[in-house]
């Protein structure tokens, strides 16, 4: 596989253009090939030990957006307008603990590590959730696995503005109220998954009122 290419300054530039878009133009659809490029990037994404502890739910149907209005109250002018609105869903305690059959099957089945890898690679884990991260409350595990789902997202808004396309993160939600029409509406098992973020994809009705503004550099960074 070659190195990539791509110019710096390209890459900068569209963290520039990027920003937390309100409200999309709906006469614009992003297309089918498009799209699955911006979830490949999910999917290629890293995660902790490498579990992918997430799942996305692309919800293009229109009375299911309608029914997420009144639980979402940063989503509604998105839920309207955006060509694209992603749910991202963690993985709950059941799904991550060391001891958890979907830990075993993406050891065994999906990664194919030899038994004795397995082993090994178990005992760091356990180690990790118990001693490291002291990962011992159910809502601890699902922070934990909400934080890998942040780099998902984060790959698809990147990826999506180097190729033009919008979005907006959104956690404008009840968590609670969002997971109980997610299990009733949406066929989701919020025993084993919770909702972490709410996005929006598409492209703009106009730029940016104003313009990006961000702390110093020099205040983010330091140098040892």
């Amino acid at each position: 596989m070659s190195t990539p290419n791509i110019a710096k300054e390209d890459i900068l530039n569209a963290f520039n253009y990027r920003h937390a878009t309100k409200e999309f133009d709906a006469t614009k659809t992003i297309s089918d090939g498009d799209m699955k490029f911006i979830l490949k990037t999910a999917h290629l994404s890293p995660s902790s030990f490498g579990f992918e502890p997430w799942h996305f739910v692309v919800v293009q149907d229109k009375e299911l957006r309608e029914l997420l209005k009144p639980v979402a109250w940063g989503a509604p002018l998105k839920l309207d307008t955006a060509s694209h609105f992603i749910l991202g869903l963690a993985m709950k305690a059941p799904m991550v603990k060391h001891n958890a059959p979907y830990i075993e099957h993406m050891m065994k089945e999906v990664k194919q590590m030899p038994a004795e890898v397995i082993e090994m690679y178990s005992k760091f884990y356990r180690e990790f959730q118990e001693r490291d991260f002291n990962l011992d409350t159910d809502k601890k595990l699902f922070d934990w696995s909400s934080k890998q789902t942040y780099i998902a997202l984060g790959n698809m808004m990147t990826s999506a503005a180097l190729t033009g396309i919008d979005s907006c993160p959104i956690e404008g939600f009840h968590q609670e109220k969002a997971e109980a029409l997610l299990q009733e509406k949406f066929g989701i098992n919020t025993d084993k998954y919770g909702l972490a973020f709410m996005a929006a994809f598409g492209y703009r009705k106009a730029d940016p009122e104003f313009p990006k503004s961000r702390r110093d550099f020099d205040d983010i960074v330091t140098w040892k």
